[in-house]
């Protein structure tokens, strides 16, 4: 049997409880390990490299392209974030299964670039629901707000290019769902053989 680990990749727009349902799913699964992102920003107070993110400077981070060590990468607000692959092929080799919890335009790249992954759409129940989430936090303005609303009808829009949808109705059942969807590719032919 082919012992290659896959590559999963989950995406959902903020409040949608991508975050809880991720730490829930891995806590579950000794054969699933989540990738970590590299970034050129500063560490915030409490941030750990190489657990919350390699950090990394602008021509370290430069010199990554150039090598072809990023599966993807984009620049927001003046910095670089990517995700490094070298961690994620020795992962995959080693049977286990990787986590992306990405956003929608870097899980774009990575389908293109990796047609062999699991991807993943996660969802709230209605716009209404993620509206209640998003205030219920009480941590940010209402301007944040009304961006992150904007944002998520945008990325909503880009679901269907996902192999699955899931809904975040209850943490449960969505991480039950999620697992029996890497139960089901586990057992393609491709996976196999």
């Amino acid at each position: 049997m082919n012992k290659r680990g896959m590559l999963i990749i989950l995406s959902g727009p903020s409040g949608c409880g991508k975050g809880t349902v991720v730490k829930e799913l891995l806590s579950r699964r000794d054969d699933t390990v989540l990738s970590v992102s590299v970034t050129t920003r500063s560490p915030r107070p409490g941030e750990v490299d190489g657990t919350h993110y390699f950090f990394r400077t602008k021509e370290q981070f430069e010199e990554m392209i150039q090598r072809d060590e990023l599966l993807e990468y984009a620049s927001y607000s003046g910095n670089y974030y990517g995700t490094p692959l070298p961690p994620i092929e020795e992962w995959l080799n080693a049977g286990k299964n990787v986590l992306l919890e990405i956003e929608v335009q870097g899980a774009q790249k990575v389908m293109e670039r990796c047609p062999d992954h699991v991807s993943v759409f996660i969802a709230a129940p209605s716009l209404e629901v993620l509206e209640q989430r998003l205030r219920g936090r009480g941590t940010e303005a209402e301007e944040v707000i009304e961006r992150r609303l904007n944002a998520a009808k945008e990325e909503m829009a880009t679901a269907e290019r996902y192999r699955y949808y899931v809904v975040n109705d209850e943490v449960e059942l969505a991480v039950q769902r999620i697992e029996t969807i890497l139960a089901a590719e586990s057992m393609c032919y491709h996976r196999m053989k």
